[in-house]
């Protein structure tokens, strides 16, 4: 039976939360891995074992800052869509929901290969030959129908279940850890010594590649993040299960690991050469030193067991991540499908099982899914460190939110730690390095060619909604707002105030001067000031303290050289009626939008215009241009306080399909939803003459925004179809054009 949802959808306890970690920590990585850990460093892999852990704790601490402070699904993905860029977000997330399929595979080999041990050992009590089909074939047969089982499973129910196999299997490890300790009680002191020596045949070298191996069975606190959304009472309970799963898996992997090597092994046998022999099968051998056959068959249902619920709990996490992405638009929106009734990620799921089952047939073996997986969640580990020391310097300290203890050194100790043997293990193991690129390298180029637009106008929209994320990215950014008409001033300040919120932004009010051959210095000085003080008095009125500046210089040339000196994000001007004069006036308009290196705004209102009473906005689109991203923060912004409607609408001649006209309202639609959620409305119209329809449904309307053309080519960005709109419009409009400043892929900050 499972426990009814909380009203804001939060349907998994303290219980439940410390089973996502206890089922993807306890017994998979220790059955599956040890007897790799063994190889690399004999009786020293007790020691990486605890050095993982320790790791381990210390992220911990990180996750649950984070994770308090952001409780929702994604887990790493979602911190870093708060703190760094979109760019980087899409890397983390594509890298990390790659990670949690590559340890589904790892699980479910596990699980195939205990199964297969068990068939083995019944055909061996028979005195039977195995058949040829019980081989490696038949592990990834098993495996296959493991993970399309717990799809089934986790598409039926938010949990998975599985709470039951991580009770039998706690249980199962502490009969072993028992046993293992009567068994070390009885044994002489001498033959343990022998078996503890050397304490590390493989040196630190061995020391680490054990650990960069084995740290995936240590990696379970992340995945009880990554399902934050769906915890009660996250501020209390995300904490608390951390630690707890994390310490039962400590408390039980330890031990063993240690009393396996102790006595797990007769007096002469080389613990590390029976590992590198058979890595897969050394640790069920060594149980069955001290507790016989029964030991061996309980170890092998622990395996069973153990593996089962950790690729439930990864396969869960992974499709939390990609449904995280999907809403995101970083992946495809069929990702984000829901079920009708059940309200599970249908096609989330469906899509990382289906990954895992492909990379199932292509990795070769369990030690090199375990490198690739660790790999990437120990770099997944020093990401969460930066990006807790980022959201607590930036943002400062949260209520209610737990707090890291001795901050900043544990999340630099974290980081300095999980580098190390990520490097370490890059360079020891470089197919693991290489998977990792590959996919990345994968992501990057599906990113450019068919998220980007989506994702990064999403994005847009989300900061300009959510202000605070400005601060989090660590921006601060500055409106430059020219003002030479004091009627205009209310109307440009207002729209100034929008997308610079006095909390995290500022704006730059700016009066100029124009010297005049003749004249006395200061005159128009007192124009200047009344300009300015009006402007004040609207932005004091609203709550907003703008930076006010009167400069005498040259209009055009002095807009330009504070735009370049301040790096203004963006650049608001009012306009007369006519939005540009003709003759040199438009030519130097368009050359200062040619110039300037920040995002335009021109606003075309008459003197009683404002922006609070503008309810009804009109977006026309006739292509698919990166303008969207800006138009995304213009409308995040003006919506942010205040309920608009916002109507998207397309032009299609008047013979268009109705085919054509319903895909063109799916993609009105689409970016809608990314650009103003529940805010949104979209029109098809049907006409001749696109600007006169498109004037014509503007008297319905309280403001129009239109975009400006591309730089270069010679092509006058103040087209002549956004001009004779904006002309024709009966209502404010705006025409906004995007810098094109070129940013890296990847904006770590």
């Amino acid at each position: 039976m499972t426990a009814p949802a909380s009203s804001d959808g939060r349907r998994i306890g303290l219980v439940g939360a410390t089973g996502v970690g206890v089922g993807a920590i306890v017994g998979g990585g220790i059955f599956v891995l040890a007897g790799v850990a063994y190889a690399e460093s004999g009786a020293g892999a007790t020691l990486a074992f605890a050095l993982n852990a320790l790791i381990a704790f210390i992220a911990a601490f990180s996750f649950a800052a984070l994770a308090t402070r952001f409780p929702e699904n994604g887990g790493t993905y979602a911190f870093a869509k708060k703190v760094l860029s979109v760019r980087a977000a899409f890397a983390v997330g594509w890298v990390l929901w790659f990670a949690h399929i590559v340890t589904s595979v790892l699980y479910a080999l596990g699980f195939g290969t205990f199964a297969l041990l068990g068939i083995n050992e019944v055909l061996r009590g028979l005195d039977a030959a195995a058949p040829p089909w019980v081989g490696r074939s038949l592990t990834q047969v098993l495996a296959a129908l493991a993970i399309l089982g717990y799809s089934a499973s986790l598409v039926r129910r938010a949990g998975g279940g599985g709470q039951w196999a991580n009770v039998g299997k706690v249980v199962v490890f502490a009969v072993m850890v028992l046993a293992g300790l009567v068994a070390l009680a009885r044994q002489p002191m001498a033959d343990t010594q022998r078996a503890l020596t050397p304490l590390l045949p493989g040196g630190a070298t061995g020391l680490l590649s054990a650990m960069g191996f084995t740290f995936i069975a240590l990696q379970g606190v992340g995945l009880i993040a990554a399902v934050a959304g769906e915890v009660k009472e996250p501020s209390r309970n995300l904490p608390r299960a951390m630690l707890f799963s994390l310490g039962i898996a400590t408390l039980l992997y330890v031990p063993l690991v240690f009393l396996v090597a102790a006595v797990g092994f007769a007096p002469g046998e080389s613990l590390q050469e029976l590992a590198r022999a058979d890595p897969d099968g050394v640790f069920a051998a060594g149980i069955r030193r001290f507790m016989g056959t029964a030991g061996y068959w309980l170890v092998i249902v622990a395996g069973v067991l153990s593996t089962l619920s950790a690729l439930s709990a990864n396969l869960l996490v992974g499709s939390r991540v990609a449904l995280a992405m999907a809403n995101d638009r970083m992946l495809p929106s069929i990702v984000s499908r829901m079920h009708a009734t059940r309200r599970t990620p249908v096609m989330a799921t469906y899509a990382t099982s289906l990954s895992t089952i492909a990379i199932l047939f292509m990795i070769p073996n369990l030690a090199a899914a375990g490198a690739a997986a660790s790999l990437i969640f120990l770099v997944a580990y020093v990401l969460t460190h930066w990006i807790a020391y980022l959201a607590q310097v930036r943002g400062g300290h949260v209520s209610g939110t737990f707090r890291s203890p001795l901050f900043p050194l544990l999340p630099v100790v974290g980081m300095l730690g999980s580098g190390a043997v990520a490097v370490f293990q890059a360079v020891r193991v470089p197919t693991a390095g290489g998977v990792a690129l590959l996919w990345l390298g994968l992501g990057v180029m599906l990113y450019l060619a068919v998220f980007k637009s989506g994702a990064e106008t999403h994005d847009e929209s989300a900061e300009a909604r959510n202000p605070l994320l400005t601060r989090l990215r660590g921006k601060s950014p500055l409106v430059l707002v020219p003002i030479a008409n004091p009627e205009h001033a209310s109307s440009l300040i207002q729209i100034a105030n929008a997308l610079a919120p006095s909390e995290v932004a500022r704006v730059l009010l700016l009066s100029i001067v124009a010297p005049r051959e003749g004249s006395e210095p200061l005159a128009g000085l007192a124009d200047a000031q009344a300009v300015v003080r009006r402007a004040l008095e609207t932005s004091f009125a609203d709550g907003h303290r703008p930076v006010a500046m009167i400069s005498a210089a040259s209009p055009w040339e002095e807009i330009r050289r504070i735009a370049d000196e301040h790096a203004c994000q963006s650049l608001i001007l009012g306009t007369g009626p006519s939005i540009v004069a003709d003759g040199d006036g438009e030519s130097e308009l368009e050359r200062l939008i040619g110039d300037v290196d920040c995002d335009i705004a021109l606003l075309r209102a008459d003197k009683t215009w404002q922006l609070s009473a503008a309810k009804r906005i009109l977006v026309p689109l006739g292509g698919r241009g990166d303008e969207h991203g800006l138009r995304a923060r213009v409308i995040g912004s003006i919506c942010r306080n205040t309920a608009r409607e916002v109507t998207f609408m397309s032009v299609a001649r008047e013979d268009a399909s109705d085919a054509d006209v319903a895909e063109t309202e799916r993609w009105l639609e689409h970016l809608g939803e990314a650009t103003a959620p529940g805010h949104c409305r979209v029109e098809v119209l049907r006409a001749s003459d696109a600007a006169a329809g498109i004037i014509e449904r503007a008297k319905a309307h309280d403001l129009i925004l239109l975009g400006l053309s591309p730089a270069g080519g010679g092509k006058k960005q103040i087209g002549d179809f956004a001009l004779r709109i904006a002309r024709g419009v009966p209502c404010a409009a705006m025409l906004i054009g995007k810098r094109r400043r070129r940013a890296p892929f990847v904006a770590m900050g």
